[in-house]
């Protein structure tokens, strides 16, 4: 298995090049440029010159390419144009907030939409089927930016003042601040990459909370995250629930599943052990995928709930035409595609002993 992982992640290097020589090119081509778009009435020609060559952008495009290549090989994304930051520290503070919205967004997709395609398969064209089928339809096609607005209206404001009401906006209550696990346990981080890990994992706020033992914390963390990830979630669920189906009513047909019921079998035993598992593959592959896409960045949910994360950061670095944000935030997004597809192919082993890792 170690052999395999070396060999994917090898042959993952090239694709991680190509997404960075088109993410380069295609973020210079956008019209405009970053000092119109920083400084608006302020950008005359003097400014716009000086601004151009501190930052590197007179250089020729293969140059500033070889010049990036260079301090990426060296773990250094670079600094933020608009915000004068290092990448790594806004990934840092933005990163974790995408991460925990996509997790519950999939767990939201996952928990409804698999019982529901077990359901379906089940009751094959009946009229529970069907109430499914057209659901999951409903739920593709619903736009997000209508649903999250729809949530937010009946959850904060019909709502409002009932044991029911849900907080429309942001990630934690107002006032409210998590003391970091490392200050809680009195841990020395340092100030280098350990810091920046330790910074990383307490801006995950339900993970923080969990181990300081926190429940206050917990509690307005996970309320304030309800709403965005049923808004992020219905898409996937349906989905999910529309492939469960599928899979399952294919995997039901066959002959050890028939053999298993002749043997007298619980019927509970013969779904979940004999079907089900054996129809996890497909399920699993679009659950991957559906995961990658959630990591990428939500910017619908994230700028309809006022969430700081991957996505809401990309939109405002592309409007600022802010090159190092967009260029590192597409790498760690490419990174965490490949790390998903490559836990979705290992699993495959797992699910079907058959397979085997070459």
């Amino acid at each position: 298995m170690l052999k395999y992982i070396i060999y994917r992640i090898l042959a993952s290097l090239p694709v991680l090049f190509g997404v960075l020589v088109v993410t380069f090119a295609l973020a210079r081509a956008i019209p405009g440029d970053p000092c119109t778009a920083m400084l608006g009435e302020k950008a005359t020609v003097a400014v716009c010159e000086q601004f151009t060559r501190e930052k590197g952008l007179d250089k020729p495009i293969p140059v500033q390419f070889g010049i990036y290549m260079k301090d990426l090989a060296r773990g250094d994304f670079g600094d933020s144009i608009r915000f004068k930051r290092p990448i790594t520290q806004i990934l840092v503070e933005r990163l974790p907030m995408t991460i925990e919205l996509g997790l519950a967004g999939l767990l939201v997709a996952c928990v409804v939409g698999i019982p529901l395609g077990i359901i379906s398969a089940l009751r094959h064209n009946s009229s529970v089927d069907v109430a499914t089928m057209v659901g999951a339809n409903i739920g593709v096609s619903m736009p997000v930016f209508w649903l999250g607005l729809m949530l937010a209206y009946v959850f904060a404001l019909l709502l409002k003042d009932t044991p029911l009401w849900l907080p429309p906006s942001g990630r934690l209550s107002p006032g409210v601040a998590p003391t970091p696990f490392y200050e809680s346990y009195g841990l020395d981080v340092g100030q280098g990459l350990w810091f920046k890990l330790a910074q990383f994992f307490a801006n995950m706020f339900i993970f923080n909370s969990i181990i300081t033992f926190d429940g206050e914390i917990l509690k307005d963390a996970i309320t304030h995250l309800i709403l965005p990830a049923l808004a992020l979630g219905t898409i996937p669920m349906a989905i999910i629930a529309r492939m469960t189906r599928s899979s399952l009513l294919q995997v039901l047909g066959l002959d050890y599943v028939r053999t298993a019921r002749a043997k007298g079998l619980a019927e509970r035993r013969v779904i979940l052990i004999h079907a089900f598992r054996n129809a996890l593959l497909p399920i699993v592959t679009i659950i991957g995928l559906q995961l990658g896409i959630l990591f990428s960045g939500a910017i619908l949910t994230e700028t309809i709930f006022s969430l700081a994360g991957v996505g809401r950061s990309l939109f405002e670095a592309i409007t600022a035409r802010d090159y190092p944000i967009i260029q590192g935030f597409t790498v760690v997004i490419a990174i965490g595609y490949i790390l998903v597809n490559l836990i979705v192919d290992l699993s495959y082993a797992f699910l079907d002993p058959r397979i085997k890792l070459e």
